[in-house]
């Protein structure tokens, strides 16, 4: 597998959660789900209070919540209207106040506000399960110092952390041993002595770390600055210099220079004349233009956070190095050996790519590991794909500079570049965080028949294009999914994110399902 010679690692689940229930036996399936309480709007009548009864009368019918408070259990964490008109909840579940990790449950009203969907992952945690009663026997400080020695056990003495360590007490099942733990929730975010950011989950009673994973995305680019074309950037004036700074969208994007070495942000490029001639800055600061105006013009999303969150990048990372990763507070990019990669800001498709994990880390916050994390990677993958629209490759442009027509993975044919396209196929080993990297073909292929159309294993789609499979596609991650949203749940989520923008029976909605059938979904 050629991608497999630069192992990136996607940035996601790093957001924690807040939020937990009172009780919880079975999870909502993960199923459109027929409303069993019928609610009439009326008209030019506000219906944010009246949604929100409607929402808890509907989980006080569910098996688990009956003759319980509701209210108690799950709380509205997001409230939004769609262009459809469709109203999306999203809810956190909580148990004695503690938040339960990747409880999460969306509930969409349609046009009449009827309950049409519920979807989501509530876990089997009952209030009689939590582990000393929800007292934690050590500190949040603890947990953050038993974290970083296990770091340091691994790479060296840690350098300066790139977000202010911080833990949170959570309930966690886990699924690997079905067991119930009160966990603080901390992670270990440095780039001294390597770039490392490091998920963990410390035991709150005992100390012992439960589970971890590696949450930093590596991936590649470069620019069509760095090929020798020409772009307009958009830049400040400082006296008689001009900075890579763009004031003009959301809080801003900024390109810095490492100088060939491994502190970040590094120094704000600057230039005497406007006139660039740092091709790696080039290609980054245009391409993050381009990927914020791709939010914005299509989705009107302003930024990654949808709060217009600063956009940095640091070019001329370290020697030669081989990656570009993003840290959860900004991308950084090598210059690339010249073989096995060319400067790596400069491919629009992997630039966007990137960002997007900034974009899934503020909604879905898809867990980075194990068909979560395939997730992850599946939609920063066809996101940052659509951002270009060239073709269905992905990093072509900085892929082994002297072998044309190479890239790191294909839309269209993922088997190409080592990746299955089809369920059946899928990797079920532990490397790669569970196969991120390597199971997101099967729902990159899936995009590309929506999209484009063919027949799959027999199963014939008729494509809608790309256009209406990205709002299909972002309607799913913003809306519908949670952070341990399964295959299985993506394909339910992203059929009715179908059937709530273009209809029940609509030829969008038809394409879709034939899609994830076609992978064998």
């Amino acid at each position: 597998m050629k991608f497999a010679k630069v192992m990136p690692t996607i940035l996601g689940g790093a957001l924690l959660l807040a939020s937990v229930s009172s009780a919880a036996a079975a999870p909502l399936s993960d199923q459109s789900i027929p409303l069993q309480a019928p609610y009439a709007s009326e008209e030019g009548i506000q219906l944010n209070s009246g949604s929100d009864e409607t929402i808890f009368n509907f989980l006080g019918q569910q098996e688990q919540f009956l003759n319980s408070d509701v209210k108690s259990q799950l709380k509205i964490i997001k409230r939004t209207t769609d262009t459809s008109g469709v109203r999306h909840f999203r809810l956190k579940q909580y148990i004695k106040g503690i938040p339960v990790y990747g409880a999460e449950q969306t509930i969409h009203l349609d046009k009449t506000g009827q309950v049409s969907s519920a979807l989501g992952d509530l876990p089997p945690v009952e209030e009689q399960a939590i582990p000393n009663d929800g007292v934690a026997e050590i500190s949040a400080e603890d947990a953050i110092k038993i974290a970083s020695e296990e770091a340091t056990s691994r790479v060296g003495e840690l350098g300066e952390p790139q977000k202010t360590p911080e833990a949170e007490l959570n309930i966690y099942h886990n699924e690997e041993d079905n067991q119930t733990y009160l966990v603080y929730i901390t992670e270990v975010n440095v780039l001294e002595p390597a770039p490392l950011r490091t998920k963990y989950f410390v035991n709150a009673v005992d100390g012992s770390i439960v589970s971890q994973f590696d949450i930093i995305n590596f991936a590649t680019g470069t620019g069509t600055g760095v090929l020798g074309d020409t772009k307009t950037l958009t830049t400040t004036q400082s006296g008689s210099t001009f900075q890579l700074k763009d004031t003009t969208r959301g809080k801003g994007i900024e390109t810095y220079t490492a100088s060939n070495r491994s502190t970040i942000p590094g120094t704000l490029l600057t230039d005497s004349d406007n006139v660039w001639t740092d091709r790696a800055g080039v290609d980054a600061h245009a391409y993050a233009a381009a990927t914020y105006d791709f939010y914005k013009n299509k989705f009107n999303r302003n930024g990654l956070d949808g709060n217009g969150l600063l956009i940095k990048s640091t070019v001329h990372y370290g020697s030669n190095y081989n990656n570009a990763f993003w840290n959860g507070v900004q991308i950084v990019f090598g210059d690339g050996d010249g073989t096995t990669f060319t400067s790596l800001s400069g491919d629009l498709d992997v630039v966007g790519h990137e960002l997007t994990h900034g974009v899934i880390e503020n909604t879905a916050n898809l867990e980075y590991r194990n068909e979560p994390g395939a997730l992850n990677e599946a939609f920063a993958d066809i996101f940052g794909n659509t951002i270009e629209s060239k073709n269905w490759l992905l990093g072509d442009a900085i892929y082994t500079p002297n072998i044309p027509g190479d890239a790191l993975r294909s839309l269209s044919n993922p088997t190409l570049y080592g990746q299955p396209d089809k369920y059946a196929d899928r990797y079920t080993g532990t490397s790669d965080n569970g196969g991120v990297h390597t199971n997101s073909g099967i729902i990159n292929k899936a995009y590309y028949l929506a999209a484009q159309g063919g027949t799959h294993n027999g199963v014939t789609v008729t494509g809608i294009g790309r256009d209406k499979a990205i709002q299909i596609f972002y309607s799913t991650l913003v809306n519908y999914l949670t952070p341990t949203s399964k295959f299985a749940a993506a394909k339910t989520a992203t059929i009715q994110a179908a059937k709530d923008l273009y209809g029940a029976t609509s030829a969008e909605a038809t394409a879709i399902t034939k899609a994830y059938q076609a992978v064998g979904l």
